[in-house]
This record gives structure tokens, C-alpha cells and sequence, in this order.
């Protein structure tokens, strides 16, 4: 595909991926070589970490669809060829990350997708995105499991830089769309609603009450 069109964006994020789509591959093992090199990649293009994602979700029974899919990450390749991750160098003075999440979103299993991206100053140093183990019911208990995945990365984060001499002054931000999960944070009155996510809540409120980390609500665009 050298020669192909690109795109402007790595996967139709309206059209959902079910297992059983279409029919199957009569050789799976080129998707399979493919769908790994894409995962490669992600280590300095992470804009491409929930697409490959996604095309990792069905490598065991690759479909028609599937390898629409990796064609499409590879037109997307092709426009962004130059693109990649710059490391600067400067004194380290914060530690940010956001987080998002897609609820209910795989039509097989229905288990909702976490997503998040930490800064180091102005350098990405981690990123995530991973479909959660189990189902939840309601829309902030997906959201809240979201912020407790990235307040744990943070806490790493932030261990790993006291291990090297490297103190940040201030507290950890975490920034969320979802209004709910932001107030979880803060209320503890609404606690009782969500007892079936209490080990999280009660992790992100220790580490708030630590001075570790903040949580705080960021408008999203959505297209």
C-alpha cells in the first residue's frame, strides 16, 4: 500500500467491530503479521493506540472488516509517515494527564474502553488504551475506573521520579469530561451509589487526600 490514498483519521470511530462480521479470512496469518508491526508502531505514534487496539481484539478470528480496518491504520500511516514522538529536554516542573472512556462500546462483550495520556512537562511518557475486564452498568462507573487507572500511573510516575532525585512541587492534575466522575471525587455522600467500584473510589480519594493528585473537569470535542 505505497502508493495508496491517505486518511485523516485511523478508524471510523461510528462503526463498531463485532467478531462475528462478515466473512472470515481465508489466510489469517498476514492480519496477524500486520496487526502485530501496528503494535510497534504505537511505541512512537500513540495516536494510533486505540485503532491497533481494536485490530488486536480479533487476531485470533480475523474477518473482512477486521483487514478493512488495518488498511485504513495503514492510509493513516502513510499521511503521518513523518510524524512520531520529540523527547525535549528542560527542567521538569509537572505532571499531567487525561483520561477518557468509551462506554459499552464493543458490541460482542459489551465492555467499555479506557483511554489516558500522562505529560511529563511537555513530553508524553505514557499512554493507555485497553478495553476494562468487566462490564459496568452504569456510564460513571466505566468513566470512574478510567480516572482510577490514570491516578495509578500517576502515583507510579511520581514514585519512580523520587527514586531518581527528581521532586515535583505540586500536585498531579488529572483532567475528565465526565462531569459525574469529577463530583465522585469530591462528594463522598455519593459513595453509596457506587459501592460495586468502592476499591477505586477509595484509592483516588486517599491519593487526593495525599496532595498527590487533583482531578479536574475538561470540556471535550466530540465530531
Amino acid at each position: 500500500m505505497a502508493e495508496c490514498h491517505s486518511t485523516a483519521t485511523p478508524i471510523d470511530t461510528h462503526a463498531k467491530l463485532s467478531a462475528d462480521d462478515n466473512a472470515k479470512l481465508q489466510d489469517g496469518s498476514k492480519y496477524q503479521s500486520l496487526a502485530g508491526a501496528l503494535q510497534y508502531l504505537t511505541l512512537t505514534q500513540p495516536d494510533l493506540g486505540y485503532a491497533v487496539q481494536q485490530v488486536c481484539l480479533f487476531m485470533h478470528d480475523p474477518r473482512k472488516p477486521h483487514m478493512a480496518l488495518i488498511k485504513c491504520i495503514l492510509r493513516y500511516v502513510k499521511g503521518t509517515i513523518s510524524s512520531g514522538l520529540h523527547i525535549g529536554i528542560g527542567s521538569v516542573q509537572s505532571l499531567t494527564a487525561y483520561s477518557n472512556a468509551e462506554w459499552v462500546g464493543c458490541p460482542d462483550s459489551r465492555c467499555s474502553t479506557s483511554g489516558f495520556c500522562v505529560y511529563l512537562g511537555d513530553n508524553l511518557v505514557s499512554w493507555s488504551s485497553k478495553r476494562q475486564t468487566t462490564v459496568s452498568r452504569f456510564r460513571a462507573e466505566a468513566e470512574y475506573r478510567v480516572v482510577a487507572h490514570a491516578v495509578a500511573e500517576c502515583c507510579w510516575l511520581r514514585q519512580l521520579l523520587q527514586e531518581l532525585h527528581v521532586l515535583l512541587a505540586s500536585a498531579t492534575v488529572v483532567y475528565y469530561d465526565n462531569v459525574s466522575a469529577v463530583y465522585m471525587t469530591a462528594n463522598p455522600m455519593q459513595h453509596r451509589r457506587m459501592k460495586h467500584i468502592e476499591i477505586d473510589i477509595h484509592f483516588v480519594r486517599e491519593n487526593m487526600a495525599l496532595g498527590e493528585v487533583q482531578v479536574l473537569h475538561v470540556l471535550s470535542v466530540t465530531t
